[in-house]
């Protein structure tokens, strides 16, 4: 049986050109057996004609909060706790920027406020607007909100002929991520039993006493994966590099500062893991030799030499009775290319990438990511080497986080 049976989902239609989606979307929601209830705004009824909408659903669109007849008995109000989940796809910056900031002006808006349900965005605007400043603040505030989940948008082709981000996620991937948030709450405990090790933050590696070698990792990953493998049942061990992040209640952590250091930690217990999740940035080098005082400013031009740090990660798969493992990769491009390599040199279970520069991945709330993994599900990369491939859509880390260790439990843990 579908966890989408019987569930009640606001479809949100925004004035946009992709609003022609919105009813594949419909479609998708009506085969798995969902009550739907589509809520246009105005401006998309000018795009598609909302009795297209009514004849799939079997339901009359809700166009206006001052409807006489559903507003007899405060409609916009039930309709907010009918809903298990809303749904505004596409979302244009006008609607996000008014849920952003609270305001309550259409039937819409005023649903997303009235409502406790799970709030699923599809953004769908031109590229350039998305890439607005202003865009951008309102989405990052959206994606700190518990029950608001951001899905895309995606690369490619626009209506108006620019090339960028700001197409609508396809209906099937939307149902998809629907689907995969209403089961969240269902698989709350599927790691329990679990031990779980994870490494987050950057290493430091010292020059001097005044100075070091470093990376732009915040750690917010790394934790945000402890606390949802925890809320999933897992016992968790988290090795930290230094980071300005709070350790989530319950969690056993452990900080260090160098590359060294983590690893060492990490083999301390990697014997009683089951499954192990390095996340942290481990600096590649280490300078041979740390200078006891200051280095003064005398020359123009100052070499440090370097030696490899230990390889944490081929360590552990080189182990005979290794862990589930789950590496990362921060890639500025070739991101599938260097994912995969990774994936077989240091004998892991899944990689997970991320595209990382001005704004993406480092220091901010926000990602998108990259599965590559070894399974046998619906998801192919490459038929002939059994690798298997699936995105999580930009979203904040936290949601990410939840995603991942869904996909973790569900591919690798239980195998399905």
């Amino acid at each position: 049986m579908s966890i989408m049976k019987n569930k009640k989902i606001i479809l949100g239609v925004c004035g946009g050109i992709a609003a022609y989606k919105s009813v594949g979307l419909l479609r998708l929601l009506m085969k798995q057996d969902a009550q739907v209830q589509v809520v246009m705004t105005q401006a998309s009824t000018e795009f598609i004609n909302p009795l297209t909408f009514q004849a799939l659903s079997g339901r009359a669109v809700r166009t206006t909060l001052f409807d006489p007849d559903a507003e007899a008995a405060m409609g916009h109000i039930e309709l907010a706790r009918w809903a298990d989940m809303i749904i505004i796809a596409p979302a244009t910056a006008n609607t996000i920027a008014k849920i952003t900031h609270g305001f309550a002006d259409n039937l819409l808006t005023t649903l997303c406020l009235a409502s406790q349900a799970r709030l699923l965005i599809a953004p769908a605007m031109n590229e350039k607007m998305w890439r607005n400043e202003a865009v951008q603040n309102n989405i990052n505030s959206l994606s700190t909100r518990d029950n608001v989940f951001i899905c895309g948008p995606e690369e490619g082709e626009q209506a108006c002929g620019d090339i960028g981000a700001g197409r609508m996620t396809e209906p099937d991937d939307l149902l998809t991520y629907c689907m995969m948030q209403l089961s969240c709450e269902k698989n709350s405990a599927s790691l329990s039993g679990q031990k779980v090790l994870i490494t987050a933050g950057p290493t430091i590696e010292d020059i001097d006493p005044v100075r070091y070698l470093s990376n732009r990792s915040s750690g917010k990953m790394g934790y945000a994966i402890a606390q949802a493998a925890q809320e999933q049942g897992a016992d968790v061990l988290l090795v930290s590099g230094v980071v300005a992040l709070k350790v989530p209640k319950g969690i056993k952590v452990i900080t260090v500062r160098s590359a060294k250091q983590m690893y060492d930690a990490v083999f301390q217990h990697i014997a009683d893991i089951d499954i192990f999740i390095a996340t942290a940035a481990v600096a590649d080098y280490r300078p041979i030799d740390i200078i006891a005082s200051k280095i003064k400013k005398t020359a123009d031009k100052m070499t440090i030499e370097c030696v490899k740090n230990p390889d944490i990660l081929a360590a552990v798969g080189a182990l005979e009775d290794k862990p589930i493992m789950i590496g990362f990769a921060a890639e500025t491009h070739d991101i599938k290319k260097y994912a995969l390599d990774k994936l077989d040199r240091k004998n892991l279970d899944m990689i997970v990438a991320n595209e990382v520069g001005e704004q993406k991945g480092f220091e901010v709330d926000t990602n998108e990511l990259h599965l590559f993994w070894r399974a046998f599900t619906h998801h192919h990369v490459n038929e002939e080497q059994k690798k298997y491939y699936k995105k999580l859509a930009y979203a904040s880390k936290t949601q990410l986080a939840q995603q991942l260790i869904n996909e973790i439990t569900r591919t690798l843990v239980n195998d399905e």
